[in-house]
């Protein structure tokens, strides 16, 4: 049998994938981007090609649709759709988060399963690809509201879980509040307490410190290896942040913890600017303990302003964190941080820039973190999390934050490593695409066609 060229081979997958998921762009998008970065390895690797690993890497192990019927606080019957899409097993048990925000949709959550497994492989944690959700929105119910959706959606997810099955965990819309509906509906049904089913749990029944912190943490230790390696660093630069969730909170946190000061923070309604970097208490009150818009904060600190509308990425810096949602950063918005002074983009969110805005990243020599790598820490944490529910034991402070910088440590090294032997040092989508997928590839090799 003669192989096709990697480059015919690479466009034979291509067109495969659009023709069976016409109406889901934002995964057409997630696997786009990581199948034009792979021509090298697939010159270096014919056996990859032969196995047809990409024909089956691409295509989800399981796709589970459901129905998820609740009751409101009036008594009405309301109903939602729900999602967990279990991507790849190769490297071990599925694990990727669960969002619940009214955008989701099977194209979202296939493309967030589809970088997990990427993200998954880079953290050396031997975990698998997967992701889940449904489209609902907590923001606006009661607590006894999301308590009987959350009972409603684990009624039907028992049935696909467990800790050496798939280990959801939180994304957008899913907190410590959810998680814990989620966890008691479990052992309710299962009768067991399996602390290793679900993470991010509480610290008081099975939690991890730095969980909360871990994938903000991380993005803000990768763009400082990455600046490291580049001669500069964190200290006494300007960072623009996007979003005022966990990820964006925590972000800020490290970013002036390492003496940058970050200066802004957004949400849906719109952005807040304060020149003097954000107040990380204040945003925390407004945003985990009173649940309120972002322009609450501009309302309690001097000097801040609250932009309604508009786009975070129309405020410069040398730093930007995006850590929002998935296209948030398009190219205008690209063209205005590089004539700003950009230096070096870390995404917090899963693919928060276009194709395009990526594009004139890397043509500028802005340095990029793509999020597979960026925000490998929360995955990462987790399955630390999973490994202390299964030793009974419980990690300090210190400690937990010292193993996920170690982690984002060698999470750069590999993308690096990768970037360099492929002969583009420093293009680090292509370094975290090819040591992501040569990882999961010789598993997938080893353990033949299934």
């Amino acid at each position: 049998m003669t192989l096709l060229t990697p480059e015919a081979h690479l466009k034979a997958v291509a067109e495969t994938v659009a023709r069976r998921n016409t109406a889901e762009p934002e995964f057409l998008q997630a696997v786009q981007e990581v199948l034009e970065t792979l021509e090298p390895v697939l010159a270096e690797h014919p056996e990859y090609i032969e196995a047809g690993i990409l024909e089956r890497l691409v295509e989800p192990e399981r796709q589970l649709i459901f129905r998820v019927p609740w009751t409101d606080d009036a008594g009405r019957v309301q109903v939602n759709r729900g999602y967990r899409v279990q991507f790849n097993s190769a490297l071990g048990p599925y694990k990727g988060g669960l969002r619940f925000h009214p955008s989701v949709n099977l194209s979202v959550v296939k493309f967030l399963g589809f970088e997990q497994i990427f993200k998954n492989a880079l953290t050396s944690q031997r975990i698998g690809g997967g992701k889940g959700g449904a489209d609902f929105d907590p923001s606006d119910k009661s607590d006894a509201e999301v308590m009987r959706f959350c009972q409603s959606f684990m009624t039907e997810l028992v049935h696909h879980i467990g800790e050496h099955t798939d280990i959801p965990a939180g994304d957008i819309g899913v907190g410590g509040r959810e998680i814990g509906y989620l966890f008691g509906q479990y052992r309710r049904i299962t009768q067991r307490y399996e602390a290793g089913v679900l993470t991010g749990k509480g610290l008081g029944w099975g939690g991890a410190e730095v969980r909360t912190e871990a994938t903000g943490y991380g993005a803000v230790f990768f763009a400082e290896e990455m600046l490291l390696r580049a001669g500069d660093g964190i200290e006494g630069r300007r960072a623009v942040v996007s979003g005022s969730g966990n990820v964006a909170t925590y972000a800020i946190e490290k970013i002036q913890q390492l003496g940058g000061t970050a200066v802004t923070a957004s949400d849906s309604s719109g952005y807040v600017v304060d020149e003097a970097g954000i107040d990380v208490d204040l945003l925390k009150q407004v945003k985990e303990v009173e649940r309120s818009r972002i322009s609450a904060y501009a309302d309690r600190r001097p000097g801040a302003h609250f932009v309604s509308g508009g786009s975070v990425w129309d405020v410069t810096g040398q730093l930007a964190f995006p850590c929002a949602t998935q296209n948030e950063l398009d190219a205008a918005h690209a063209r205005t941080l590089i004539a700003g002074g950009l230096r070096a983009v870390a995404e917090g969110a899963n693919m928060p820039a276009t194709p395009e805005a990526v594009a004139l990243f890397r043509e500028a020599g802005v340095l990029f973190a793509p999020g597979k790598a960026a925000n490998a820490g929360g995955v990462a944490t987790s399955a630390l999390e999973m490994r202390q529910n299964a030793a009974r034991s419980r990690w300090d402070r210190d400690t937990s934050e010292s193993r996920l910088r170690d982690i984002m440590r060698d999470v750069h090294a590999s993308a690096y490593e990768a970037s360099a032997r492929y002969g583009r040092p420093g293009d680090y989508v292509l370094g975290a695409n090819s040591a992501a997928f040569e990882t999961v590839a010789h598993a997938m090799l080893a353990q033949g066609v299934i």
